[in-house]
């Protein structure tokens, strides 16, 4: 593990040691990921009499949303599953009506968050008709596609989708998808030694209280498994970007965009969820991306900065009082005290014919630039002023499809004049000049003869 110099790891184990003395955590460990290597792991109180190390399992509850829905991400990958489909194309029993399994990973399917009962995080659960038998009806009261609305019912029936998709269970799934290719041998789904008990803190003593464990059955997808440290910190690397090409970029940047925003009237969202991932917006804007976990007798924090791709992971065992800022002042420790080093600026592969549309372009009257980045894309941007952003890729018929932003989704066609000459740029039926309103450049409706005056 690379280690940080041993004054800011003093300071993020002195924090540490504060978050579980004031919010009376029976243990906590925590650790910080940063170029998809552990950095740094603490841990403060005790396990069965001695602090918790890196092979202490916690359960890191609906954290395991995230590798389900990464799961159901390489199914479409393969095109054995396509992300627009009925949810009941593949789970035909699945009372969620007409979701699909996009809204089913973005938690905007409309479903009931839980079981009719008993309250599954407490009690054993059955199989899948068994939990059929307890959904309460209507299983889909919000209508899909209509609101982000959080269900840990969903995800039991992505936890279906794969194990019809695949003939096996589950977890199974997981473990060839995940557990192995990345390495996560302590990553189980039932608890083996050493692991911290599950435990409630009395809100008016010093006292505890052991919570069950048990297994979940058909609603385990939803918040079964168990982690160390160590395995935590890579699956973070892994949803961070360091994807040892399990999944594409692409698709792991498609999941950690919003899909569906927990809106809270009179508020600016700060949380949302991509394709089985959570998005959380600070309140100047910086945007990280992971998931919680909450089980009773365990508390768990993954959170990805989505500029520096630094994570922080953070595990105990109480019902509830993790302070949420501990994860916070973790990362703002690291970057503060460890900053990342700006990678120096290089010359990069421009594409000919990305360069031959850099500069300056004129949309109607309003400037815009764009830059042939070293990455072979196309970046527009304003000059002055409001103006539409996007980045754009080239197509192999020579167009160029736009990334993000506006455009995104976007064609922007190159035309050129009789000389074979750059003419002008057609994005979406719009056209860009060089000159403000080229009379040269055909400008749909024609420009004023009498030009500018």
């Amino acid at each position: 593990m690379p280690a940080l110099p041993d004054p800011v790891s003093e300071r993020l184990a002195q924090r540490l040691a504060q978050a579980q003395r004031t919010s009376r955590l029976p243990s906590v460990v925590a650790g910080l990921v940063r170029d998809g290597e552990l950095v740094w792991q603490g841990a403060a109180g005790q396990v069965d009499g001695r602090p918790p190390d890196a092979r202490t399992q916690y359960r890191i509850g609906s954290i395991t949303k995230t590798l389900v829905g990464m799961s159901v991400l390489r199914l479409a990958e393969q095109g054995r599953v396509d992300l627009d489909d009925r949810v009941t194309d593949h789970v035909p029993d699945a009372p969620v009506g007409r979701a699909t399994v996009l809204q089913l990973l973005a938690q905007a399917a409309g479903l009931r968050a839980e079981t009719a009962g008993p309250w599954w995080e407490r009690a054993p659960g059955g199989d899948w008709d068994d939990l059929l038998g307890r959904l309460e009806q209507p299983t889909a009261p919000l209508g899909a596609g209509r609101r982000h609305h959080y269900s840990n019912v969903g995800y039991a029936v992505l936890g279906r989708l794969l194990e019809l998709a695949h003939g096996c269970r589950w977890d199974e799934v997981l473990a060839k998808d995940w557990f192995g290719p990345l390495g996560l041998a302590d990553t189980t789904v039932r608890p083996r030694p050493p692991f911290a008990p599950g435990l409630a803190v009395h809100p008016f003593a010093d006292a505890v209280l052991a919570e069950p464990e048990h297994d979940a059955g058909a609603m385990a997808p939803a918040g079964q498994l168990w982690m160390t440290l160590p395995d935590l910190a890579r699956w973070a690397a892994f949803l961070g970007g360091d994807g040892d090409g399990l999944l594409s970029p692409d698709t792991l940047d498609a999941a950690r965009r919003p899909v569906s925003i927990d809106d809270r009237p009179g508020q600016p969202w700060t949380s949302a969820y991509g394709l089985g991932v959570q998005v959380f917006a600070d309140a100047k804007g910086r945007r990280s991306f992971g998931h919680g976990g909450s089980m009773p007798g365990f508390l768990a924090l993954l959170r990805v900065d989505a500029d520096t791709r630094d994570a922080v992971v953070v595990a105990t065992n109480t019902t509830a009082g993790l302070d949420l800022e501990l994860s916070r002042d973790l990362l703002a420790l690291l970057h503060e005290h460890a900053p990342k080093p700006a990678p120096a600026w290089e010359p990069g592969g421009v594409d000919r014919a990305a360069l031959a549309l850099a500069g300056i372009w004129y949309w109607g009257p309003t400037p815009v630039s764009v830059t042939a980045t070293g990455d072979g894309r196309l970046e527009m941007k304003p000059v002055q002023g409001p103006a539409r952003a996007s980045r754009f890729v080239r197509q192999d018929d020579g167009t160029w499809l736009g990334l993000d932003g506006y455009y995104a989704g976007e064609v922007l066609r190159v035309r050129y004049d009789d000389e074979a000459e750059v003419n002008h740029l057609d994005l979406a039926s719009f056209v860009f000049t060089r000159t403000p309103y080229d009379p040269g450049a055909g400008v749909p409706g024609g420009v004023d003869p009498d030009g500018w005056r």
